[in-house]
């Protein structure tokens, strides 16, 4: 047993679930730059601060995570808070870390419905981007030291890098590095245990063993029914990023049913892109557009139910994972694929985030302290705010632009 887990017996349980509490509240309201971005909040807090988890530890929930549907950030809060605190953990940690952003989108939504619009966020993003890139290339730093310990895990991040660059499936990537891990495993164990069992019978052959092993269509009636069941459906099935809920949502929506126009979805994601913690609160905008107050909610349950579901059915499965060696292995080349994918998210994120001088500027800066001093990435987010916000009322179109 890992030392934390001792200290977490002696704490009183009021008082983790009052710190998953405060803890997630501020992630759902500070985590801007979607899922892995706030991923990488989460691994600083929780591993490198709070000491909750070993990176060991944290990469395998990581894993677990990217092998079920729904939205990635909210169901590695959920993990979390199972951990922390048990079954009300894992209410609390999400709902906590859904809270946020469900309450700041449905005042957007208010408001667009009400005006027409959605406030201008350019500035704000402008400085926050940046900051999120470096938080990104910390936890992928930190972790792959971790994940990436052997020469074969290195080449399976690297070929997991580039067939996402090609295009390829995130989910059929993670479960051909896991099925291939976990077959090179066995493969090892029966071919060491045949060594062992020929050398009992006849020592003086010698025998080469492999080594090296992973070690580790026609309109529907619109109503709060129709609606909370499309979102739930949309939350069971959904694999990878937020950006793939766009597909979704077009096609159902906007092509088949003719609830939204073309113009309100990109509305709603933009809302989902403008605000912290999960992209998946699209579903609160859209729920306001169509159906007011009762259908925000409604959305907003339906899309996120399913990740409490998903993570409480498979969340005690994952130490056993790790004690059968096989699916230790399995796991071990998913957690290289996922963290392969998570630094492909953050190149893309790069093209975004550093369009000029200024935002190169803080995104070194932001590296340099996170890395050299480990400071809060809290503090990041409100000076890249801050510094962004300044630089663009100035007139951000003066700068040399590199794209």
């Amino acid at each position: 047993m890992q030392d934390h887990s001792e200290a977490e017996r002696q704490e009183p349980y009021a008082y983790r679930l009052a710190e998953l509490a405060r803890l997630y509240l501020k992630l759902g309201t500070i985590g801007f730059g979607g899922p892995a971005a706030t991923i990488a909040m989460m691994e600083d807090e929780v591993v490198h601060r709070r000491h909750w988890l070993t990176h060991e530890e944290f990469l395998d929930l990581l894993g677990a995570t990217n092998l079920i549907p729904g939205p990635n950030s909210t169901e590695m809060a959920i993990h979390i808070g199972r951990r922390r605190a048990g079954w009300l953990g894992l209410i609390v940690a999400g709902s906590f870390f859904i809270l946020p952003a469900t309450i700041i989108v449905g005042i957007l939504s208010w408001a667009y419905v009400g005006y027409g619009r959605l406030p201008q966020a350019e500035g704000l993003l402008y400085g926050v981007k940046p900051v999120v890139l470096a938080i990104v290339l910390q936890a992928v730093w930190r972790l792959g030291r971790t994940a990436l310990k052997t020469k074969l895990l290195v080449i399976t991040g690297i070929i997991a890098g580039m067939l996402s660059f090609l295009g390829v499936n995130e989910l059929l990537i993670l479960l051909c590095a896991g099925v291939v891990l976990a077959a090179y495993s066995a493969m090892v164990k029966r071919t060491r245990k045949a060594a062992n069992s020929l050398r009992s019978f006849w020592p003086g052959i010698p025998v080469a063993a492999a080594a090296g092993a992973a070690g580790t269509a026609a309109a529907a009636p619109l109503g709060l029914w129709p609606l909370f069941l499309f979102f739930l459906k949309i939350g069971s099935v959904l694999f990878g990023s937020g950006y793939v809920l766009l597909v979704f949502l077009r096609a159902d929506l906007v092509d088949r049913w003719h609830w939204l126009t073309e113009s309100q979805l990109l509305d709603g994601i933009a809302v989902g892109q403008i605000t912290a913690g999960p992209v998946f609160t699209t579903a609160t905008f859209i729920g306001y557009l169509l159906s007011g107050i009762p259908g925000a909610i409604l959305a907003t349950i339906g899309i996120f139910l399913p990740a409490f579901l998903f993570v409480a059915v498979s969340g005690p499965l994952i130490p056993w994972l790790r004690r059968t060696r096989a699916a230790g292995a399995f796991l071990d080349g998913v957690n290289a694929a996922s963290l392969a994918l998570m630094a492909v998210v953050m190149i893309q994120l790069g093209r975004s985030a550093l369009v000029d001088i200024p935002t190169l500027v803080i995104c070194a800066a932001a590296a340099f302290l996170l890395l050299r001093y480990r400071l809060n990435s809290t503090w990041l987010v409100l000076g890249g705010t801050t510094i962004g916000i300044l630089v663009y009322m100035i007139d951000p179109n003066k700068w040399l632009r590199f794209w």
